[in-house]
């Protein structure tokens, strides 16, 4: 059971967070500093700004950063409209940078190559686009280099067997293309094709789709391109309810929980806005205001771009040059 968690993955960051933060967390005890960690693994929030290594440690990691990229930007894609183009994918990359700096580019290029033909990758996708493509190019990333293998063979008639599976975790993935052959009177036999992948999903350790799924996918079709594949599971709506990180595509844009959290800042900024010119007359008694404890985070020290002394630096140099 440990091992099938990562209890250890866990264990080991947050006893390497709990040594780089001894004594920030030595104020208010190891045994809170342990509760608040698991609880936010749990919710998936601990994978909030950390390094991409971490990022894709675990399935449950991949999972909570699908779920929390989601969260964050689907307005994005509400507010432009469900189906328009709204965005290139270096937006998209600059989105998930914000959440993980040191995002690869080429997982966010390669899943705009699932959505867009390689001479079209200047063009916008809309949000449910990239995020339903992202997501399989993400959470499957070592089972999709090896079925690229595996087509690479076929297509040159190579004994599939030979294909080794990858072996390592480190985020760094080959620069492996297939061949870009969307034409659907290409492909490989989609029976053989499936056979193949069966075997690799049974001998391979990462995480696969469900080959129940994969085999009622390839079965209507007689020949399957590595590139329709791709599209194929990335609109499997059966295959995105088995990863369970996304809603399903009609139920996209909602997140009631989240909505009404922003329904009460709403409220409360609207309600600081119509206090306003009160408090400008000199009754400032009648100001709301929040006393927040300040609690100091048990997490490793978040390290932010400050670009703020710059800007006013530079306001000060025109401010005495005015005055001279």
């Amino acid at each position: 059971f440990a091992a099938q968690r990562h209890v250890l993955t866990y264990m080991e960051d947050a006893v390497s967070q709990l040594l780089e933060n001894r004594e920030d967390i030595s104020q208010y005890g190891i045994a809170r500093f342990f509760t608040e960690y698991f609880n936010s693994v749990r919710q998936g929030t601990h994978i909030l700004f950390r390094e991409f290594s971490f990022v894709q440690a675990t399935p449950h990691n991949r999972a909570s950063f699908l779920r929390t990229f989601w969260r964050c930007f689907r307005t994005v894609g509400k507010n432009g409209g469900r189906y328009s183009s709204i965005c290139c994918w270096p937006e998209y990359h600059c989105l998930l940078q914000l959440l993980c700096p040191d995002f690869p580019m080429e997982l966010t290029q390669k899943a705009a190559r699932i959505v867009l033909m390689d001479d079209a990758m200047d063009c916008l996708m809309s949000f449910s686009d990239f995020l339903f493509a992202f997501q399989i190019q993400f959470y499957y990333s070592e089972f999709l280099e090896s079925v690229a293998a595996i087509y690479q063979d076929l297509l040159a008639g190579k004994n599939p067997n030979t294909v080794i599976v990858p072996t390592s975790s480190s985020g760094q993935h080959r620069q492996r293309q297939p061949p870009n052959d969307c034409n659907p009177l290409e492909g490989v036999e989609a029976s053989l094709f499936y056979q193949c992948l069966e075997s690799l999903c049974d001998r391979s350790k990462y995480s696969c789709p469900p080959s129940a799924l994969v085999k009622e996918m390839l079965s209507s079709e007689q020949r399957m391109t590595f590139c329709g594949f791709l599209m194929a599971l990335a609109k499997d709506q059966g295959i995105n309810r088995a990863l369970g990180a996304l809603p399903d595509k009609g139920d996209l844009f909602l997140d009631p929980a989240m909505d009404q959290e922003l329904e009460k800042l709403v409220a409360q900024v609207s309600g600081l806005s119509l206090s306003g010119p009160a408090s400008s007359s000199g009754d400032t008694a009648n100001m709301p205001v929040r006393n927040s404890p300040r609690i100091n985070s048990p997490w490793k020290p978040l390290h932010h771009r400050r670009k703020m002394d710059a800007e006013s630096e530079g306001s000060n140099e025109e401010t005495d040059s005015s005055e001279n």
